[in-house]
């Protein structure tokens, strides 16, 4: 039986192939883990939110999530407030100079009461007092109060997470 050779038609082989090496270059190509953030802004976020809620013998907020979780909810419920996020952030750093994060923690704070005083950034000054306040104290399912850091520190018995990963 002769076989003829269709026009336009791959091999399976070099298909899969092809195929692999599309999804390997899709995967490899955003090494950035933020839904929205930059790397930049998570880390004048992350500052920002140490000194609304500071490490001392229990986590700070930065490390129980509230960066996470601001940055999962800028992606759904916050929609309105991406642009906030990111004129607040970009208006801290240059501020600061350049980079917010690198300031000690008292410059950071004195700008951040200079920040709040201002009418031009008040709003997102509150804004990201809120969101972090909600990303630390609330359930972790939403990203944020990771291991239950502020449930545990407060005694309030952790319950299990369901629905979410």
């Amino acid at each position: 039986m002769k076989t003829t050779k269709r026009p336009f038609c791959i091999d399976r082989r070099k298909f899969l192939t092809a195929g692999a090496a599309a999804a390997a270059a899709g995967c490899n190509a955003n090494k950035n883990p933020w839904r929205f953030f930059t790397e930049a802004e998570a880390q004048t976020l992350a500052a920002i939110c140490d000194q609304i809620v500071p490490a001392d013998e229990d986590p700070g907020a930065a490390w129980a999530g509230a960066v996470a979780y601001i940055d999962r909810q800028l992606m759904g419920h916050f929609k309105e407030h991406q642009t906030a996020y990111r004129k607040g952030i970009a208006t801290a750093d240059q501020l600061s100079g350049g980079n917010f994060a690198s300031l000690s923690k008292e410059s950071q704070m004195v700008l951040l009461q200079k920040m709040e005083k201002s009418k031009d950034t008040a709003a997102f000054v509150s804004l990201a007092v809120t969101h972090t306040m909600q990303g630390f104290y609330g359930s972790p399912r939403h990203g944020g109060n990771r291991d239950f850091a502020s449930w545990r520190m407060l005694g309030v018995p952790s319950s299990p997470v369901r629905g979410r990963a």
